[in-house]
């Protein structure tokens, strides 16, 4: 095949437009199907489905603070931090999130995961299916390069939260 400016821009498009819509599906979700599709994410980085995302790059230790705080709460009121990042709500956790850098983010979300496969955290239950809905967008984000994936996560998880700077 021959490359010309059209079909590299074409291309360029194609794989550019799939983390937007991929994403604009992902923000329509329910604040439940968030969670869960982030804990199917995490869930299978490492087992070849989702790309394991460079957590060491980011200042995780800005986050350690936080996380213990989390820890903390019962599973009750972890759940419900979980569901204030994802909707944004005005708390002093949330606002401690919001604060913190893109990938700093990234790394936040990870070792909570981490946390819930380790029991320290609500998990989700084992019986927990995807809706229909959180599993399609599951499955674009599977669909997707190392690259976009890592882009997809960090712009997922970057809006959550309350940011008083913003």
């Amino acid at each position: 095949m021959t490359f010309t400016t059209s079909n590299i821009s074409q291309q360029s498009f194609g794989l550019a437009g799939s983390v937007p819509a991929t994403l604009t599906l992902f923000n329509r979700l329910s604040t439940d199907d968030k969670l869960g599709v982030l804990w199917f994410i995490y869930k299978e980085m490492g087992n070849g489905a989702v790309t394991p995302a460079a957590t060491g790059a980011a200042r995780l230790q800005f986050a350690t603070g936080l996380l213990g705080q989390v820890k903390d709460l019962s599973p009750n009121e972890q759940l419900a931090f979980m569901r204030d990042l994802v909707n944004r709500a005005r708390t002093p956790m949330t606002r401690a999130y919001g604060v913190l850098t893109n990938n700093t983010k990234l790394a936040f979300w990870y070792q909570l995961a981490e946390m819930m496969k380790a029991g320290d955290v609500i998990g989700v239950p084992s019986v927990y299916k995807l809706s229909p809905r959180a599993s399609e967008v599951y499955s674009g984000i599977v669909a997707l390069e190392f690259g976009q994936q890592i882009t997809l996560l960090r712009q997922s998880v970057i809006s959550m939260g309350y940011d008083p700077f913003a």
